[in-house]
């Protein structure tokens, strides 16, 4: 465990607070970006995630940030004594036990924009991975056999590509497509009025869209009402050979759904960067307790161990983010949150403080 301490004690002159940041799942390089934190304050950085091993070490935090990995639940969010903000380094905040973040008052800040240029690129490498078989044509050529037997692809332009989400995301990878020549059309629950002359597409219906469209690519948020927005009837409503890419959360397609329109040839291929049981792949030792603890859907982890072995499925660990680029501009931010947050002026709130909306550092 790399471990790096700021200055000790959390009184300075004058009896001002000192806040103690710790600052989870920090790589070397990514120090950094937290030094101007040290000023009048105690900085831990370290490189472990937050979890039911290590909380208790830090259980004096007054702010915290994490990545991805780290658990935030009630259970261990109950653990810290004078907790009052946790930074996370993603935009997304499911992950958060924000019910229980707001009834202790502790601010939850997010990046709500880093990747979004970055999550659209990869949305193209996916696509592009199955329309010319570049994963199955390396392999293959990598063993010497330089045959093109079961290389054909197909072109993307003049396809339709359904976009679902027309948020910052779904319109970059909207202008990308563009440049390809393909035909687009779009569903949100929101259409931005005069969004789709300005970028040469078309809304539809969300039926209208399944039906019409070549690949669907989805760009939405993980909340109640997308869960399982893709599930066996939006499937069936697919043209049949269609391709489905998710860049965006794994709950937004039910895997044993997808699994069976793979298996029946209903959806040609699909490319993903997320599984809705992806945090339990990742550690095999998990997968003992998901199965004795139910904390995890079991049927679909074991969907999703099934995905990892089609050979007409492409999957990603979740990094459509990771770019230098991207990882800089989300360090940057949080750095910027937790600075403003000990100004007392806090941004990118994503949630936290029911009564009230904005609280200085300073500590009573």
């Amino acid at each position: 465990m790399l471990e790096i301490k700021g200055q000790a004690g959390l009184t300075g002159r004058k009896g001002k607070y000192r806040m103690r940041i710790v600052i989870f799942e920090v790589e070397h390089w990514e120090r950094d970006a937290f030094n101007s934190l040290e000023s009048g304050n105690e900085l831990l950085l370290v490189e472990e995630a937050l979890n039911d091993d290590t909380v208790d070490r830090y259980r004096d935090a007054d702010v915290i940030s994490t990545f991805i990995y780290s658990k935030l639940d009630r259970n261990i969010l109950g653990r810290f004594d004078r907790l009052k903000l946790v930074a996370t380094r993603s935009t997304g905040v499911d992950h958060i036990d924000l019910d229980f973040c707001a009834d202790r008052n502790i601010l939850v800040s997010n990046v709500p924009s880093y990747g979004v240029n970055t999550v659209a690129e990869h949305t193209f490498g996916l696509i592009l991975t199955i329309s010319h078989n570049i994963v199955n044509a390396v392999d293959r050529t990598r063993r010497g056999d330089f045959s093109l037997q079961g290389l054909r692809g197909f072109d993307l332009e003049g396809k339709t590509l359904g976009v679902v989400g027309t948020g910052e995301i779904g319109r970059r990878v909207i202008r990308i497509a563009r440049g390809f020549g393909m035909e687009v059309v779009a569903f949100d629950v929101k259409p931005v009025q005069g969004l789709d002359e300005e970028l040469g597409f078309t809304y539809a219906d969300f039926d209208s869209l399944l039906g019409g469209s070549d690949i669907i690519t989805l760009h939405v948020p993980s909340i109640e009402s997308t869960r399982h927005m893709i599930d066996e009837e939006a499937f069936r409503k697919m043209k049949k050979g269609a391709v489905l890419i998710n860049t965006a959360r794994g709950d937004v397609v039910e895997s044993r759904a997808l699994t069976a329109a793979l298996a029946e040839g209903k959806l040609a291929a699909a490319g993903l960067d997320v599984l809705p049981e992806e945090p339990v792949i990742r550690e095999e030792a998990e997968l003992l307790r998901t199965v004795y603890q139910r904390d995890n859907n079991l049927v679909d982890l074991l969907a999703d161990c099934a995905l990892l072995r089609l050979r007409n499925v492409f999957i990603t660990p979740h990094s459509a983010f990771n770019t230098r680029e991207a990882v800089l501009r989300i360090l940057a931010t949080t750095a910027d949150n937790i600075a403003a947050f000990l100004r007392g002026e806090p941004e990118n709130v994503a949630g936290g403080f029911r009564e009230k909306k904005h609280e200085t550092a300073s500590r009573s």
